[in-house]
């Protein structure tokens, strides 16, 4: 896992921090966001083998920065996480790679990161 970038994008400062921390243990190299515009003006000059992003944002929400994301590039991976499990049935998240319900409990981002990378 040496070397793989995630972006991790939440307006919840605690929850970017603890992404972070846990996704560090797990060997990956992170950076975080804050909101959208902060998540695209990182990916316009960085290259980040996945994105782990929060839907509800202020300005610029999750669902629009992964269609901003995906109209940019088509193939890179994106996960919307949320503490709203409806959002899971809206057709417009379903552009994703991956969804995952938010909780302190890591381990379904984990191993949604994990089956996108094919690192099984």
């Amino acid at each position: 896992m040496k070397n793989l970038r995630v972006l991790v994008v939440d307006d919840e400062e605690n929850i970017r921090l603890l992404f972070k921390e846990e996704l560090e243990d797990e060997g990956y190299a992170v950076e975080i966001a804050s909101n959208g515009l902060e998540a695209l003006e990182k990916l316009k000059n960085s290259n980040f083998d996945i994105v782990v992003m929060d839907i509800k944002m202020p300005g610029m929400d999750g669902i629009q920065t992964l269609n901003a994301i995906k109209n940019t590039n088509k193939d890179q991976p994106v996960i919307l996480c949320s503490a709203y499990g409806e959002f899971k049935q809206d057709f417009s998240s379903w552009v994703s790679d991956g969804y995952v319900v938010k909780s302190a409990d890591t381990r379904e981002l984990k191993q949604t990161i994990k089956n996108i990378l094919h690192l099984q």
